[in-house]
C-alpha cells in the first residue's frame, strides 16, 4: 500500500509538473516588434498632431504604452538593426556603421559568432520570422534564415532605388528564405500583406512566434502611392511638394501596419502578443522628413537624430492610454521579449529589459551610460565618431574632425548651447567613460576577414 501511494504521488507531481511546463508556455507571449525606416519623432501624430495622420500607430499608443524618451542605438540603419538583434552595443558585434551593398563602401561586419535574440527565442521553442529590410549582410554567414530565423520573406539590402522595382544598383536582393525572388507591388504593400500572410499561419499552428518586420518606410526615395499622395495634397494643399510625398509616404504606411495588426486581431492573436513599434533612427531632414521638437535628424548624434517614436501593447499586461519617460534605447526591445518570454539574457548583454515598466512597476533605478558611434566613408574617411549621454549630461561629435561638445539636455533639451568650457569637469568624466566603450568595441572586427 505504502509503495502504491508513493507511485500515485509520483505520478501526481509529473502530472502537476508537465501542467506548471504547459500553463507557463501557454503563458509565454507572441513577440512581434515593427521597426521603421528614417522615422521622425515628429512623424507619427502620438506624439503631436500636426500635417502628418497615424491612427493605426495611435490606436497601438491608445491601446498600450507611449514611450517619450526612447533613441534609436544608432543614427543610421545598420547598427541600430545590429543592436536590436543582440542586444549589445553595435560595434561590440562588428557593425559601427552602415553594411552596404558595395564592399569599398561598406562599414560593418556583423559578426557571425554573436547570438541573435532569434536563435535565442527559437532555442526556447518560438517560429522566428523575419519579413523586409535585412541590411545586414548580403551572403553566408549573415543572412537571415542562418542567424536565427526560420522564415525570411524580405530584402536583403541596405537600400531600394525604387519601391516598385526592388532592385539597388541593379541587383535584386529579395528573397523567400535563400531563394531569390520576383514580386509586383509597393515594398510596403508587399512587406505588409506577407506579414498578414505569416499571422494567418501561426494561427493555425499554435507554437509562439517572433516576427520582426521590418520596412524600408519611410526611407527615400520618397515614393508613395500616387493615390495617397493625391489625398495628402486634398487635405492639406499648403504642403510644399516634399513634405506632402513624405507625409503620404508615411500614412501609406500607417494603413500597411494597420493592416497588419488587423490579421493579429482577426487571428485571434492579438491579445497574446507583445507588440513593440519604433525606428531604426531619426528622420532626413533634406528628404522634409519631421523630427520635431528635436535638433537635427538621421546621421547627426543631435538629438533629432536619435530620439524616435517608440510604442508598445500587450492587452492585459499593458495598462491601455499609458506613456513612459524612461530613456532606453532601442536594443532593450531584445532584453524585454527574452524576460517576456521567460529566457535568461546572455551575461555579456548591455540592453535592459522595460517589462517592468509595461507591468506599471518601477523602471530600472541602475544607473546607465547611453553610447552611440558611427563610422562612416566619404568625407568621414572611414572614421568612426561616437556620443555617450549619462542622465542629462551628453557629450557629441558629429563627424570624426570636430571638438567635442556638451549639452545640459534638463536645462536646454533642443541642444542650442554648447556649454563643454563651463563644465570640463563633468566632460572628463563623460570622455573616459566614452574611452572604455570604443576599447570594448575595440576588440570586434568590423570587416569581413579576407583571404591572404
Amino acid at each position: 500500500m505504502q509503495a502504491f501511494m508513493i507511485q500515485v504521488l509520483a505520478i501526481g507531481f509529473l502530472v502537476l509538473a508537465a501542467s506548471i511546463h504547459t500553463n507557463a508556455a501557454a503563458n509565454r507571449p507572441n513577440l512581434i516588434v515593427i521597426l521603421t525606416d528614417d522615422h521622425g519623432y515628429g512623424d507619427v501624430s502620438s506624439y503631436e498632431r500636426r500635417d502628418v495622420h497615424t491612427p493605426h500607430i495611435d490606436r497601438l499608443a491608445a491601446e498600450g504604452m507611449l514611450f517619450t524618451r526612447m533613441r534609436a542605438n544608432a543614427t543610421v540603419c545598420s547598427p541600430t538593426r545590429a543592436a536590436l538583434l543582440t542586444g549589445r552595443y553595435a560595434d561590440r558585434v562588428g557593425v559601427p556603421g552602415v553594411i552596404r551593398t558595395q564592399p569599398e563602401n561598406s562599414w560593418g561586419y556583423f559578426a557571425p559568432n554573436a547570438p541573435t535574440l532569434a536563435d535565442l527565442l527559437r532555442q526556447a521553442g518560438y517560429h522566428t520570422a523575419m519579413v523586409g529590410k535585412w541590411h545586414l549582410g548580403l551572403e553566408s554567414p549573415n543572412t537571415p534564415t542562418e542567424r536565427g530565423f526560420d522564415f525570411f520573406h524580405g530584402f536583403l539590402g541596405d537600400m531600394m532605388d525604387s519601391y516598385l522595382t526592388h532592385r539597388r544598383h541593379g541587383e535584386n536582393y529579395l528573397r523567400y528564405n535563400q531563394t531569390v525572388i520576383e514580386a509586383e507591388g509597393h515594398a510596403t504593400d508587399l512587406f505588409s500583406d506577407w506579414s498578414a500572410d505569416y499571422l494567418r499561419e501561426r494561427a493555425r499552428d499554435g507554437q509562439p512566434f517572433f516576427l520582426y518586420l521590418a520596412y524600408n518606410a519611410p526611407h527615400f526615395p520618397i515614393e508613395p502611392p500616387a493615390d495617397w499622395l493625391r489625398r495628402v495634397k486634398q487635405r492639406e494643399p499648403a504642403l510644399e511638394e516634399k513634405r506632402a510625398r513624405n507625409v503620404a509616404l508615411v500614412e501609406h504606411l500607417d494603413s500597411g501596419i494597420g493592416r497588419v495588426l488587423s490579421a493579429l486581431a482577426d487571428a485571434g492573436l492579438d491579445r497574446t502578443t507583445l507588440v513593440i513599434f519604433t525606428a531604426d533612427n531619426g528622420g532626413s531632414l533634406p528628404h522634409a522628413q519631421s523630427n520635431h521638437p528635436w535638433r537635427d535628424g538621421k546621421q547627426s548624434h543631435y538629438e533629432g537624430g536619435l530620439r524616435v517614436p517608440f510604442v508598445a501593447r500587450w492587452s492585459g499586461t499593458i495598462a491601455a492610454g499609458t506613456k513612459s519617460d524612461y530613456a532606453g534605447l532601442t536594443f532593450d526591445i531584445a532584453a524585454t521579449f527574452l524576460e517576456s518570454a521567460g529566457v535568461d539574457r546572455p551575461a555579456n548583454f548591455d540592453a535592459v529589459s522595460l517589462l517592468p515598466i509595461l507591468r506599471g512597476e518601477s523602471p530600472p533605478t541602475e544607473p546607465r551610460d547611453l553610447y552611440f558611434v558611427r563610422r562612416e566613408g566619404g568625407s568621414h574617411g572611414g572614421k568612426s565618431y561616437e556620443a555617450l549621454i549619462r542622465g542629462d549630461w551628453k557629450l557629441l561629435q558629429n563627424n570624426p574632425y570636430s571638438p567635442l561638445e556638451l549639452y545640459d539636455l534638463k536645462n536646454d533639451p533642443q541642444e542650442t548651447r554648447n556649454v563643454i568650457h563651463e563644465h570640463p569637469k563633468i566632460a572628463r568624466d563623460l570622455e573616459r567613460s566614452l574611452r572604455a566603450h570604443i576599447q570594448i568595441g575595440g576588440a570586434t572586427p568590423w570587416q569581413k576577414p579576407r583571404a591572404q
